[in-house]
């Protein structure tokens, strides 16, 4: 088994991300030893080859980064090891990927659009969920130029808004949980975990994702935003000798 993620089930870390084909390093994971899977899988919709931004090619797109990670959609072998690995789960892509699960009472329905008006924007997106409850609906807005989001930009092109993950993982663990997302992408799932004190493991194949998604955590720590780090903003808080405190 990875070691890093050894040292989390085996409570000496609080969380990692590690860079990987999900379904190789699940394959090494004990049966139902997190508590919740949490993720947004590939749709296999080619949304890289798609990704723009109110009509202009942004930096998320194919062509800019020659992406491919949305060819190809989530599968039935990674269905049964993410559910094999976990006690529960929460999959978003439902309206894609309905026939790889069973039948569920609890959706989570994300409202995008809340009370705006009607453009050519997807106005909600669906999450299975193995909970046997009633369904959830949150409302952050996420559509076209208006956004409840908090991050700056998104450093993904599905990236979810970090609210909207940390109301999911209030609502459906406890904070002695332990949170795997094996499609991290960005690390939202994750950082929203870390900030709310449970335990997670991150797994994405891309190693530029993983870099993305450490410096994320790291920025829970420092206080310094991705953005503001690379352009060399110092932590907010800093002992004597420069380093910071929270490190």
């Amino acid at each position: 088994m990875n070691p890093e993620i050894q040292q989390v089930l085996d409570g000496a870390s609080d969380g990692c991300i590690v860079c990987g084909d999900c379904l190789e390093v699940m394959a090494e994971m004990p049966d139902g030893c997190v508590d919740l899977v949490l993720t947004d899988p590939p749709y296999g919709i080619h949304i890289t080859k798609k990704a723009n931004q109110y009509g202009r090619s942004t930096h998320l797109s194919r062509k800019a980064t020659r992406d491919r990670w949305d060819d190809v959609p989530l599968s039935t072998i990674q269905v049964a090891e993410l559910t094999r690995v976990s006690r529960n789960q929460i999959v978003f892509g439902a309206n894609y990927f309905w026939p790889l699960f069973s039948e569920t009472k609890c959706y989570i329905v994300w409202d995008k659009r809340g009370s705006l008006p009607d453009v050519p924007f997807a106005p909600t997106e669906l999450a299975w969920t193995s909970f046997d409850r009633m369904p959830r609906h949150y409302t952050i807005i996420n559509h076209g130029f208006i956004t409840d989001m908090s991050e700056p930009r998104k450093l993904h092109p599905t990236q979810k808004p970090q609210l909207l993950m940390s109301r999911i993982v209030v609502d459906f663990t406890d904070v002695s949980a332990l949170i795997l997302d094996p499609f991290c992408g960005s690390g939202t799932t994750c950082v929203a975990a870390k900030m709310l004190g449970r335990r997670y493991i991150g797994i994405d194949i891309s190693s530029d994702y993983v870099a993305i998604a450490r410096k994320r955590l790291e920025a829970v720590d420092t206080g310094v935003p991705v953005k503001e780090r690379d352009a060399g903003q110092l932590p907010l808080f800093t002992g004597h000798d420069g380093e910071s405190d929270g490190s």
